[in-house]
């Protein structure tokens, strides 16, 4: 009788870690943040107040496809309330007007946000996604490198100004393969300006930057990339696997890497 296989499913290309940086509000200093993400090949989801774009210091909609290019445009509401203490329908106008205008601005579907002032409540969540939302990241710092239970319930690892690089080598330093690790970094990039420590985000990435055995990728990417991993579907024997998204997902069978393509069937 033949052994059950072990099989896991991997980040592309077989890795096991992978690192997000996630940023707010939509103000001037993203240029800086993005040209130090591109020097170092990390990708970044920015959540943007379209309501507030016209305002001093922001970044205006009609720059927003060329700046965030190769990085994600995602909601942060339009005029950035506390949604909590708001009217149901007022969060909804909030998040749809807000992706309406954003969408113009970057051509695709906007389809994750976070939450303006970490302020969210169960019934909130529980309207999102009929609002097009798919995730929402949360202010609640975890410090771990947990893949989200709840998309919409995201809580990222650190705020980049809490033991980042201690975290970062931890990263690196992991070695265990049977396990997925997510570094998720979240802040706003005018708290550089602010705070005069460019230092610290360009030491960062670049310690994290430009490494083989990590996977860079928008909050969004993230998401499509784990549903369509557990939408993977095995043959009773675990001999076959049929992948019927259109993303290729990488497993692993016995710590051999397997490509999935998608639409296709794969014997294993």
């Amino acid at each position: 009788m033949k052994k059950l296989k072990n099989i896991y499913f991997c980040f592309p290309e077989g890795r096991f870690k992978a690192l997000t940086m996630s940023y707010d509000d939509g103000r001037i200093y993203d240029r800086k943040l993005v040209e130090i993400f591109n020097k170092y090949k990390i990708k970044g989801t920015f959540h943007l107040n379209s309501g507030l774009a016209d305002d001093p210091g922001r970044i205006p909609l009609d720059e927003i496809n060329v700046l965030y290019q190769g990085h994600e445009v995602s909601a942060h509401t339009y005029t950035h309330p506390t949604i909590a203490r708001c009217p149901y329908d007022q969060v909804i106008g909030q998040v749809i007007e807000d992706r309406k205008l954003l969408e113009d601005a970057c051509g695709y579907p906007v389809r994750g946000m976070s939450y303006p002032n970490g302020s969210f409540s169960e019934d909130i969540v529980t309207l999102l996604p009929y609002c097009g939302i798919e995730y929402s990241r949360t202010t609640n710092s975890t410090a771990r490198f947990d893949l989200p239970e709840n998309p919409l319930v995201w809580n990222p690892t650190c705020h980049h100004s809490h033991n980042i690089s201690e975290l970062g080598r931890q990263l690196i330093d992991f070695k265990k393969s049977q396990y997925l690790k997510l570094m998720y970094v979240w802040g706003h990039s005018y708290e550089f300006n602010d705070n005069d420590n460019w230092q610290i985000i360009e030491d960062f990435c670049a310690l994290m930057g430009m490494r083989e055995e990590i996977w860079y990728a928008t909050n969004i990417e993230i998401i499509d990339y784990l549903n369509a991993a557990r939408n993977l579907k095995y043959t009773a024997r675990g001999d076959k696997v049929y992948n019927p998204s259109s993303i290729d997902v990488w497993i692993s069978v016995d710590g051999s890497i397997i490509k999935v393509s998608g639409g296709k069937t794969v014997s294993l």
